[in-house]
């Protein structure tokens, strides 16, 4: 299946969560359409499973395949199967690049990284499903420092998660240790998609 493009906001607004981060999509607590506000149909298991499932995918920008196939490998990995998928999600580098600071969206970061600006440990990786590991260091090609959609972004940085270190200096940051489930979404019941995949 193919990536997303349509209407972010009213994507947004049918799942009820902010896929942006900023909340501006909420403004109308209720689903798109004519009969938006009006609705009130009781939904089954398996669409409160399904909608999860599709809230943390598109939060994510990954299509279905991509979005099982790192599922799967969640679940052989010891742990919770939920909380570990959670965790390599958070720890792919367009995440991480969006997390630092460089973009102010998940989609404008994995577009930094697809564009070569991006460096792990001081090599070039174009690749935004790359799973960064502890310890890596996430930096920005010489090149690429002055671009000033970079530098608006890090000037508009509200929040640095405390699993990442960042050196203003060298526009750098690294990788200190895997998240924690009470630093991920709260919006988001893991535990729903794992029983929507193990159906």
């Amino acid at each position: 299946m193919a990536r997303y493009t349509g209407p972010k906001f009213k994507l947004s607004r049918r799942l009820g969560i902010s896929l942006s981060g900023t909340g501006k999509e909420l403004k109308r607590p209720f689903p798109p359409g004519q009969h938006g506000p009006n609705q009130r149909r009781k939904m089954s298991n398996y669409g409160m499973q399904l909608q999860e499932k599709q809230k943390l995918r598109h939060m994510y920008g990954l299509g279905e395949k991509q979005f099982r196939t790192l599922f799967d490998k969640a679940q052989h990995m010891k742990g919770i199967a939920g909380e570990n998928f959670m965790v390599l999600l958070e720890s792919r580098l367009d995440n991480l690049v969006y997390r630092l600071g460089f973009s102010n969206t998940r989609a404008g970061a994995r577009q930094l990284v697809a564009h070569g600006h991006v460096t792990v440990n001081g090599k070039k990786v174009d690749i935004a499903s790359y799973a960064v590991s502890i310890g890596d260091v996430i930096g920005l090609r010489e090149r690429s420092r002055g671009l000033s959609a970079i530098k608006d972004a890090l000037a508009n940085r509200v929040h640095l998660p405390a699993y990442l270190e960042f050196d203003e200096t060298a526009l750098e940051g690294k990788y200190i240790r895997l998240p924690e489930r009470s630093e991920l979404s709260q919006d988001i019941d893991e535990k729903q998609i794992v029983e929507f995949y193990n159906r």
